[in-house]
């Protein structure tokens, strides 16, 4: 199948089983099973860097993940995300190569400890995976009437980061890993991909089955950084405001 040629298949299982409620009265919610399988894949999602499997997805499972990211928030209802399935090993290695030449660059910018740490870390799994997917943003995009942009016009790349974290969640559901690098000149991505200059790369994913999803993180188990307190991140009424541990 084409990618971003969604089947009738992956259309149907998007809002399979949806609960309508009658008009003045409260939405019905998911289920117990399914609310606990929202909250499950949330808390199971990983920035997967390794253990990637050689075999591409199926199509139609990469159907259903296009389909889910193209099911995203976007302010204006603007859509302003475009997706490249990269598959081809020579891109790959390319991709590979402007990775490698932008770590050098980025581990200079630390003091001698942390370099070392930064060099043990695993932040890519270009080679390793399948297939990548890359997601850039239209931000001129003329759908959506530029309704929600003409004071925040980011709104644009924040609508496609929604789009990718909405891939990673139903890849995480389907038990596939994704693995999200950004350590690239943004240049030299496009050079590669031969985006036009109507187009921002945002995200650039690794994509595929996996042998193990990790227990936490890679960054926590590995010593680079841990995870904030939720209520370290809470204020109310305005920023000046108490937290919830009422600092």
């Amino acid at each position: 199948m084409v990618a971003g040629l969604v089947s009738e298949e992956a259309q149907g299982f998007v809002g399979a089983g949806a609960a309508k409620a009658k008009p003045g009265s409260k939405a019905a919610p998911f289920s117990d099973g399914e609310r606990a399988a929202v909250y499950r894949a949330i808390a199971e999602r990983r920035d997967v860097r390794r253990g990637f499997l050689p075999e591409p997805l199926p199509d139609d499972v990469l159907d259903r993940l296009l389909h889910a990211a193209h099911q995203s928030p976007s302010v204006g209802l603007m859509q302003p995300t475009r997706f490249i399935v990269v598959r081809d090993a020579q891109v790959r290695r390319r991709v590979y190569e402007a990775f490698l030449q932008a770590n050098v660059a980025a581990s200079a910018g630390y003091d001698d400890v942390r370099r070392e740490r930064y060099a043990g870390l695993k932040l890519d799994g270009l080679l390793e995976a399948p297939q990548h997917i890359c997601l850039v943003c239209e931000t001129g995009s003329a759908r959506g009437h530029g309704l929600g942009r003409q004071t925040m016009p980011e709104t644009a790349v924040y609508s496609t980061v929604c789009a990718a974290q909405n891939l990673w969640l139903a890849a995480r559901a389907e038990g596939v890993g994704v693995g999200w690098v950004s350590i690239f000149e943004p240049a030299a991505l496009r050079a590669i991909l031969e985006l036009p200059e109507a187009l921002t790369p945002v995200a650039y994913l690794c994509v595929g089955y996996v042998d193990r999803f990790a227990e936490g993180p890679d960054l926590e188990r590995f010593g680079w950084e841990w995870r904030a307190k939720l209520t370290e991140c809470v204020r109310y009424e305005r920023w000046g405001g108490a937290s919830e541990d009422g600092h």
